[in-house]
């Protein structure tokens, strides 16, 4: 199937099917397409807060991947986690249903803007394309916007504005983002990451380059000056490139850098002036990255430098990213999505630098392959802090081929705890914490519900 056909079915009265509908990049889809007349149905493993946020708005979502599920549709949408043997997709190509990658999608509604900012990397895209969602919503400029997860300033992860901008966190995963057509491409830095796809660090670096080189011949690619595996990845391509980074040498970059509580303070010098001066609401050297790249997108696209500054002075992050839930025995409770080891190390340093006795961790590890291909980073990363509780491997699409387990990581691991349960983590979190502690729950599955749990009883205890 073309785009120009996929271009046709998107009409008023036409039925669309989208596999994994609960997804953060395909739930905002479905509204999008149903803004735009299109009747949505859709289907996932499991309820989840996005679901049920679809449903409100009548849109009919199966529970389960079925055959009967496509009953009616005219083309199907899927995530790229529905592989070929997704019954859903099966049935499709045998009704001869046209079956499209959810990329393909978001490529084709991208192109109807003269501004389409994506924004990739192995690790800082959330946060970073809220910062520019945010910069253009206080610039007045009305943007379109899809991140992976909710921004507190829309409400939502995901916007329909009537700018002539969109902005789209642009995942490298089965090499979505190559069916995406940026004007403006933003590459915060590459990392070994889903190797149980790219297999290897060079044909991630790749991807990453076949990502900047979709970028129109007349647009710019954002990069990190002070990240090797990323100056490597695009080195000569045929694109004008600007750096951000620490350093005098990027195009962008920081001067007088102080790390405040919770926060820093920095210039932003572009064009060797004083672009913006910085006051940023969020820990750790890579909010500064972030908020670098973010500068340089605004820069770029012609957004005041005083705009920029009162958007990030107000900006308090994204969900799920160092998100404050909470009390327990009076120590405060954060939720963060890090499950590589290289955003582990971002966080544990972030953590460092607030004034916190302890640090206690509780981990869950998103993935066999990537426990079993990052194991002796997980685990020096996490011997770092004072307490460590373990949860059983959140297995996501994946079955265990590779026979690792969380009870191994915690024998790696000095003094960490192996818990089978979310009730064993609470209940050791609840015997152990204290005043002065930083409690954190960590990572890409679903332990962002032991921290709620702690925080309710945390409230409940303080009454």
């Amino acid at each position: 199937m073309t785009e120009a056909k996929l271009e046709n079915m998107i009409r008023t009265g036409a039925r669309a099917h989208l596999i994994g509908i609960g997804g953060v990049s395909m739930s905002p889809l479905a509204q999008v397409l149903t803004r735009s007349g299109v009747i949505v149905t859709g289907s996932d493993v499991k309820k989840s807060a996005a679901i049920d946020a679809l449903e409100r708005d009548g849109i009919t979502v199966f529970i389960g991947h079925s055959r009967k599920n496509v009953s009616g549709a005219e083309f199907i949408i899927r995530t790229a986690a529905a592989r070929d043997d997704n019954p859903e997709v099966l049935e499709a190509r045998a009704l001869g249903i046209p079956v499209f990658e959810r990329a393909d999608a978001w490529g084709l509604i991208m192109r109807g803007y003269k501004n389409a900012v994506c924004i990739a990397g192995s690790h800082g895209k959330t946060t970073t394309t809220s910062m520019i969602a945010q910069i253009l919503l206080t610039a007045n400029a009305d943007p379109t916007v899809m991140i992976g997860g909710t921004l507190p300033a829309i409400g939502s992860g995901y916007r329909v504005g009537g700018g002539d901008t969109i902005v789209l966190e642009s995942c490298e995963y089965y090499n979505s983002f190559h069916k995406f057509f940026p004007t403006l491409s933003v590459i915060l830095n590459v990392d070994a990451d889903h190797l149980d796809f790219f297999g290897s660090l060079e044909a991630v670096k790749a991807s990453f380059r076949e990502f900047a080189l979709k970028t129109s011949d007349t647009g710019k690619v954002i990069i990190n000056g002070d990240d090797e595996n990323t100056l490597d990845a695009i080195a000569g391509i045929a694109r004008e490139t600007i750096s951000f980074g620490t350093a005098p040498s990027c195009d962008v970059f920081c001067e007088g850098l102080s790390v405040t509580s919770g926060g820093s303070r920095f210039d932003v010098l572009a064009d060797e002036r004083v672009y913006a001066r910085i006051s940023l609401r969020v820990p750790g050297r890579h909010n500064v990255l972030n908020a670098l790249a973010a500068c340089a997108a605004a820069w770029t696209l012609g957004v005041p430098g005083e705009v920029v500054e009162d958007a990030l002075s107000r900006f308090s992050g994204a969900e799920r990213r160092f998100e404050f839930k909470g009390k327990i025995n009076g120590a405060d409770i954060y939720d963060d999505y890090a499950h590589h080891p290289t955003e582990l190390r971002s966080l544990i340093d972030a953590a460092g630098s607030l004034p916190y006795k302890r640090v206690l961790i509780a981990f869950q590890p998103h993935t066999y392959s990537r426990t079993y291909s990052h194991f002796s980073d997980f685990a020096r990363e996490l011997s770092r802090v004072d307490k460590v509780y373990l949860a059983e491997i959140y297995s996501a699409r994946e079955l265990n081929t590779v026979g690792v387990t969380s009870r191994d990581l915690a024998s790696a691991i000095p003094g960490a705890v192996y818990c089978p349960s979310f009730d064993d983590i609470v209940r050791h979190i609840t015997r152990e914490a204290r005043p002065g502690d930083l409690v954190l729950t960590v990572g890409a599955g679903e332990l962002d519900t032991v921290g709620e749990r702690l925080a309710k009883i945390g409230e409940a205890s303080a009454v």
